[in-house]
């Protein structure tokens, strides 16, 4: 089921702060198995958003070429 709160572009941003506090290395193993947690749901959601707006633009070019 889709998020309609889910932004991409937000989740992107969060992947790349979250994986420069990885690599600076400050962050106690506790926090740090936190943060990949978060990165991997945001990646796994990122993949649905993908795959959902690729099925979208095969049903438009599906729909532009039986026309």
């Amino acid at each position: 089921m889709e998020n309609k709160d889910f932004s991409y572009d937000k989740a992107i941003g969060r992947i790349e702060e979250i994986l420069q506090v990885l690599e600076s290395g400050e962050k106690g193993m506790d926090e740090l198995s936190e943060l990949v947690k978060e990165a991997a749901e945001l990646v796994k959601q990122c993949k649905g958003k993908l795959r959902m707006t690729e099925e979208e633009i095969n049903k438009a070019l599906n729909l532009e070429e039986e026309s």
